[in-house]
């Protein structure tokens, strides 16, 4: 999903005086390999290259050029393939990382889900404006090749970060990472978190649930999934019309469903019962989520 969401949380370290006077891109570097590997920051991989595949679906013949244009020279030239890059960059690119972290989220520090931008976007740091400045420079044709292929790659995953609900709330658990849950599940985690994993049932978290599990549970392949939901009707309820480029009614239906969906448990102890009852719910958030972003890159790139 610091003192609104962050996904993750860092105890204080104290350096030696040798290394304070390293670079601070080596410093957070280093710091990097003291920490746990971290889960995914919003759908996990399989979930933002769904959003990203389905969205290439749907793009009109300019806006498909436009995009086959910007990301030319990548190692998968396709909105999948740049769907985790945002993630990525926490190991790619620590410092940018770091820089960058709070865009993917939002929080309603009034409560409720009427989001403020100027009481819950400081200074520009937040899901809702990330994507609106970053389409601007990439609507922007005299800006560098490299901004515009940088801020579609931002795009591209910051609209499936704003419709997981996790990402757009109103409560002080930064984001579901503090609702812990145990949940009985036959899949085991990775190396990194096998402590968490005994007798078939995973310490976890409310957020991890949404980024991973909900997905993960069905054993689909991403081309399974997607041909799938790209067999449902088109477009995604609700109906076509100018919220499919709105991104701060994106974060206040989310935030809505939170609540109106149950998403919450009554109890920390889940199994499959809940990831079952909450796919429908997640497998929509992602066609609307590929929906509005083919429906941004066509106004946007598609003139």
């Amino acid at each position: 999903m610091d003192g609104k969401l962050r996904y993750f949380s860092c105890l204080p370290i104290t350096l030696p005086a040798a290394m304070r006077r390293l670079p601070t891109a080596f410093i957070f570097a280093f710091l990097l390999t003291l920490l746990p590997a971290l889960p995914a920051l919003a759908w996990s991989g399989m979930g933002h290259r769904m959003v990203g595949e389905l969205a290439q679906r749907h793009l009109s013949p300019a806006a498909k050029s436009e995009v086959a244009k910007l990301l030319a020279g990548e190692p998968n030239p396709t909105l999948a393939g740049v769907a985790t890059w945002a993630d990525d960059l926490r190991n790619t690119d620590p410092e940018r990382f770091k820089a960058t972290s709070r865009w993917h989220y939002i929080n309603a520090q009034g409560g409720g889900c009427a989001f403020d931008v100027a009481r819950d976007c400081p200074d520009g740091n937040c899901v809702v404006e990330a994507i609106e400045k970053q389409r601007a420079i990439m609507a922007d044709r005299n800006q560098p090749l490299a901004a515009r292929r940088d801020a579609l790659k931002f795009i591209v995953h910051f609209v499936g970060d704003v419709h997981q609900p996790m990402h757009a709330g109103n409560r002080t658990d930064s984001g579901g990472n503090r609702f812990q849950i145990s949940l009985r599940t036959p899949i085991k985690p990775e190396a990194y978190a096998a402590k968490d994993y005994v007798d078939g049932v995973m310490g976890t978290n409310l957020h991890s649930i949404w980024d991973y599990y909900i997905f993960a549970s069905t054993g689909r392949s991403l081309a399974d999934y997607n041909n799938r939901l790209d067999a449902l009707p088109w477009p995604p309820y609700p109906p076509a019309s100018r919220y499919d480029v709105m991104p701060l009614a994106w974060a206040g239906e989310s935030c809505r469903l939170i609540d109106a969906r149950g998403i919450y448990p009554e109890k920390h102890t889940m199994d499959d019962a809940y990831l079952d009852a909450m796919r429908p719910l997640a497998e929509q958030r992602v066609r609307q989520a590929a929906w509005r972003l083919a429906q941004l890159l066509n106004e946007t790139l598609g003139q």
